[in-house]
């Protein structure tokens, strides 16, 4: 795509020759960003209530410092695009409730309150054809910055499920491929490509896909994107791959040393190349061990469960068993962090039912019987 002239003039000094309303008050808000040291950011996230993934905490706060920092020297010190490093995009890589998403909402709606979207991707289809077009996902940042283009440039966009649009042909790409629906799972990622590497783009002004409505001018070139994705079945495509060269590992060994340099990995997964060559960085995400998912219950969601009764005039006690029960049933399904308040919320339900406004000043006990949690109600003497 041809850029435009207002792409043009974005990629000057925009202080040459004074700024427009619109440029003040993004140079306003830009300037009264928090910016704290890398160490700061993580340990933000922490007071904050995210537990664990130490490593991958690090590298997303220096990724969150940087674009901040990127964001003051463009829109505050008036230095020129060229002058300044790109715009980095991230792969995160991990299974399900393990904390990617809710690592990039943390960092960048709680703690720098810029514009973000976490978008689920699976919904897109090449050019809108049953489905949204991949352009409105640049929609739902205008509409998170309230329709402010300039101030949605300077958001991030999050890419959930990303690994759902790998081709379900792999190599072998259908004869007529781009001109009919994306049936192999190539069109979205076509779509994507310039997305990522910054360009400016048509974003229609509503939701509705429809080639008559309104579309603005619009740059992603300051946007970082992070995708996130669980990738089930990389590892052994990796495992495979190394055993050839003599490295043996554990499917973690083998996610952990996962950089972009394995695009013919990822090929062989279903993606475009060019697609994975658009990320800076691939961090990989372990599951959650049971003591930091201890940690999310008894710290996060157990406060949530016990100040919602509380309000009601009762008190919730979760035992330890109960506790422990629901932390081994998230492990073993595979749910991680997400599972926990899951199950707590089955577990309470009976009883919040039987109780709310309708019985004050008794003790509401969550236990295990078995294999399954039980709720007993006793009124206090």
């Amino acid at each position: 795509m041809s850029h435009s002239t207002e792409g043009e003039e974005q990629d000057g000094n925009l202080f040459e020759e004074g700024l427009s309303p619109e440029q003040e008050a993004v140079r306003e808000f830009v300037d009264e960003l928090p910016l704290p040291a890398p160490p700061e950011i993580a340990e933000e996230l922490e007071r904050a209530g995210y537990k664990g993934q130490e490593t991958q905490r690090r590298a997303l706060s220096l990724m969150a410092y940087r674009h901040v920092r990127r964001l003051k020297r463009l829109h505050v010190e008036g230095t020129e695009r060229r002058q300044l490093t790109p715009k980095q995009n991230f792969l995160l890589i991990g299974p399900t409730g393990c904390g990617k998403t809710f690592l990039v909402e943390m960092l960048f709606q709680h703690i720098f309150k810029l514009p973000t979207v976490i978008v689920d991707i699976t919904s897109f289809t090449e050019s809108g054809y049953i489905g949204d077009d991949v352009k409105t996902v640049v929609t739902r940042l205008i509409d998170a910055a309230h329709g402010d283009l300039l101030l949605a440039s300077c958001g991030v966009v999050c890419l959930d499920e990303f690994d759902k649009i790998a081709s379900s042909t792999s190599n072998a790409r259908f004869a007529g491929q781009g001109t009919t629906k994306d049936v192999s799972g190539y069109g979205v990622q076509r779509e994507l490509l310039a997305m990522l590497e910054g360009t400016d783009v048509l974003a229609p002004m509503d939701y509705g896909f429809s080639e008559y409505g309104y579309r603005a001018h619009f740059s992603t070139r300051d946007v970082p994107f992070i995708a996130c994705g669980a990738f089930s079945g990389l590892d052994e495509l990796l495992k495979e791959k190394r055993a050839r060269i003599g490295f043996h590992g554990s499917a973690e060994e083998q996610l952990e040393t996962l950089t972009i340099d394995e695009v013919a990995t990822f090929q062989k997964f279903g993606f475009l190349p060019e697609l994975i060559g658009r990320f800076a960085r691939i961090v990989t995400f372990p599951a959650l061990p049971f003591e930091t998912l201890r940690r999310i219950m008894t710290d996060n969601i157990l406060p949530q469960f016990v100040g919602e009764f509380d309000a009601e005039g009762l008190r919730l006690t979760v035992t330890d068993a109960a506790v422990e029960h629901v932390i081994a049933r998230s492990i073993k399904r595979g749910t991680g962090a997400r599972g926990l308040h899951v199950e707590m919320v089955a577990a309470v339900e009976s009883a919040a039912f039987e109780t709310f406004k309708r019985v004050r000043d008794a003790e509401v006990v969550i236990d295990v019987a078995g294999e399954r949690l039980t709720s007993d109600i006793r009124r206090r003497a």
